[in-house]
């Protein structure tokens, strides 16, 4: 996923040339004024969601990465039934695999309950899970957290709830790490768009 936030829709139309097709946005306003600009490509919500916010980014984004509470799960397939009732809408659960107090996310403990709840819903279905591990010096300091989200991810699906195969980890500094750990998706900004302006 090459995340494309505070990048221009200039740039954003040179990396479709360049064979890029999958985005991720952090804010659902940013993308709003992007994806109408920018054939060719599919998104991906790679931000937090606010509920109020949720009608919006299941109009604009292919999947949401960042479900991160059954309440919003149940507001989304309560969307999706007035926009696209005939269709599932592909979502990752977030999972807070360090119990980090600054991030969004299931506690790992609670990923089972909310797993069996989101998939009695009609139209969501969980492709996976996700999960922003914290700041490391050390892209090796990283692996523990995504392997702690595969094997999450293994034991889930041992049990018999039904959970994709996407795992969503890893970023600029640590996904070759994320990769070696199991990833299906990677979350690459500043590697491919370079630094962000400050501010």
């Amino acid at each position: 996923v090459a995340v494309s936030k505070t990048v221009p829709v200039e740039r954003l139309r040179a990396a479709v040339v360049a064979g890029f097709r999958l985005f991720g946005e952090n804010r659902v306003q940013e993308a709003a004024a992007k994806v109408p600009e920018v054939a060719g490509a599919r998104w991906h919500l790679v931000g937090p969601l606010q509920s109020n916010k949720a009608r919006r980014a299941v109009e604009l984004f292919d999947a949401i990465e960042t479900v991160d509470s059954v309440e919003l799960a149940v507001r989304l397939d309560r969307i999706l039934g007035a926009l696209r009732p005939e269709s599932r809408y592909p979502i990752l659960l977030q999972v807070n695999v360090d119990r980090d107090p600054a991030k969004a996310g299931l506690d790992p403990e609670a990923v089972a309950w909310a797993l069996e709840r989101i998939s009695e819903l009609a139209r969501l279905e969980v492709r996976g899970l996700m999960t922003i591990g914290h700041l490391v010096d050390e892209p090796e300091a990283a692996r523990p957290t995504f392997r702690a989200l595969r094997r999450l991810a293994e034991r889930l699906r041992r049990s018999g709830l039904a959970l994709g195969p996407e795992l969503s980890m890893g970023m600029t500094d640590d996904f070759e790490i994320a990769v070696e750990e199991g990833a299906t998706l990677v979350r690459i900004g500043r590697a491919i768009f370079g630094e962000r302006p400050a501010g």
